[in-house]
């Protein structure tokens, strides 16, 4: 009678123990699956709304480095891959400050699901007319597929940059694109949020083309 109780106890240290073990991380072919999946519905989503596979030019050139030109956000890469490489780092530092007993990947996943959320919104009537009304835009039509894809990408580079630097690195990184964006295009991620949020008329007049050409005229003049 006495050693009866013992089988009892262990059954129920181990279900406590059972209880308080972590969740095991997804694998990397559920990550990548579970992505794949997401970006297809993305695809017919924008498809749906009316966005082009690729740039109405035809021209296969995998990256467009004129932010005002037609060809801005139709091809793969343009200069605002690099805005989408800091919402990255943006979602690492949210989610690992606020997710963090969830799983490596799983916040990966949470991230990527944030992006291509941003990118139906971003493409959607709404950002569309507002990126014309209230900054330098004012020829944007969205998106084409083949760019939403790849901000995803960009969006996940980041995120992995920042798992895998010291956080004093992230920080230098995220500041280094940012004054590199506002040196080579006078705009960048924290920019474009302020113009879409709250529109300052002598910024958008400072990142007209007008005045970006002259000032690189001048700047070639005086060299």
């Amino acid at each position: 009678m006495g050693n009866t109780g013992i089988p009892v106890r262990k059954k129920m240290m181990h279900q406590e123990t059972s209880v308080v073990s972590p969740t095991p991380d997804m694998s990397k072919r559920h990550v990548f699956a579970t992505t794949i999946g997401l970006l297809l519905a993305m695809t017919l989503l924008l498809d749906q709304m009316g966005r082009q596979a690729w740039c109405a030019c035809g021209r296969w050139d995998p990256t467009s480095w004129d932010i005002w030109s037609s060809h801005n956000s139709q091809h793969l890469v343009d200069p605002y891959f690099f805005s989408h490489v800091l919402h990255g780092v943006l979602f690492f530092w949210f989610l690992h400050a606020c997710a963090g007993r969830l799983t490596t990947n799983s916040r990966l996943l949470i991230a990527i699901g944030i992006e291509v959320g941003w990118e139906l919104l971003e493409n959607s009537p709404l950002i569309i007319n507002r990126y014309r009304e209230s900054t330098m835009a004012l020829n944007y039509i969205g998106d084409s597929i083949a760019n939403s894809w790849f901000d995803v990408f960009a969006c996940a580079l980041g995120y992995l940059i920042a798992s895998r630097i010291p956080g004093w690195a992230s920080v230098a990184f995220f500041v280094a694109i940012e004054l590199g964006m506002l040196w080579a295009i006078r705009d960048c991620l924290m920019l474009n949020v302020l113009m879409l949020v709250w529109p300052i008329e002598a910024i958008k007049q400072w990142q007209s083309p007008a005045v970006a050409y002259l000032a690189a005229f001048c700047n070639g003049w005086l060299r």
